[in-house]
């Protein structure tokens, strides 16, 4: 069942199994004849949801959705809440995360600590070099980088619109910096050819690790560096790994081409 559901869209496994907690509630509520009310039923029906998108193989961050959702509605419709609240919410959180429901990659922001462990991974000071940061959120990596290594070029990808205006604008008063709007897997783009790159920097998500390890030994040059945050590639051990003391223990992962 579980290789059933990975084939699907995240958001519609989400969707199937919130309509089966409802009945498994439903169904629990009718055989114990209990009778909870509105908000009580509605968090039982979250509590299962999140429980089988646990068991489903689920990103993390669904299972927060997925707990939260039946309790939303239920407040939403208690409070009488305007619906253009929730329209002005979605728009931002569409603006924010964008491609996430098809990208299983969501914005994850790298800590001050990670910079600067990126620091010694990058080529020897007075060396040319160039480097692309692949989902760059909103610039935190491009822009200290490119202030305390000046010597590098730095590109960044971004896919979602309202991260990359940020990303666009903390990037202006570097002109050893840019920002591209677009997905890491389009042909079409030449900035996501990694054959120029020096040293390429991801912090994705586990899911599009294999996929992105094959685009790299497809075109990165032999001498160059691969860098992931946190997420490794199966059944490729790294060639280095530094071990970063931030909130989330982060782990840079180096593979050298």
């Amino acid at each position: 069942m579980q290789a059933l559901l990975q084939k699907l869209p995240p958001s519609v496994t989400a969707l199937l199994l919130q309509f089966t907690a409802f009945g498994l509630a439903l169904l629990f509520v009718r055989l114990t004849g209990l009778q909870p009310e509105l908000l009580t039923f509605a968090l039982l029906c979250g509590l299962l949801a999140a429980s089988l998108s646990y068991f489903a193989g689920q990103a993390r961050w669904w299972l927060a959705i997925q707990l939260t959702f039946a309790s939303a509605l239920v407040l939403m419709l208690t409070f009488e809440i305007p619906p253009g609240f929730f329209l002005a919410a979605f728009v931002i959180l569409l603006l924010v995360y964008w491609s996430t429901f098809r990208t299983q990659v969501p914005l994850y922001l790298s800590s001050n600590k990670v910079w600067r462990a990126l620091e010694g991974l990058l080529p020897p000071p007075g060396t040319s070099f160039r480097f692309i940061d692949l989902g760059s959120g909103l610039g935190g990596v491009l822009t200290h980088l490119a202030r305390v290594r000046p010597d590098g070029h730095y590109s960044g990808i971004e896919s979602a619109p309202l991260p990359l205006l940020m990303s666009w604008l903390r990037t202006r008063p570097y002109p050893n910096c840019e920002v591209h709007w677009g997905s890491i897997w389009d042909d079409t783009l030449v900035a996501c050819n990694l054959a120029q790159y020096d040293v390429v920097f991801a912090y994705l998500s586990p899911v599009p690790m294999e996929r992105l390890w094959r685009k790299a030994r497809a075109e990165m040059r032999p001498g160059t560096v691969l860098i992931s945050s946190t997420f490794s590639v199966p059944d490729q051990a790294p060639h280095q790994t530094v071990e970063v003391d931030d909130l989330h223990q982060s782990t840079l992962l180096v593979w050298r081409m």
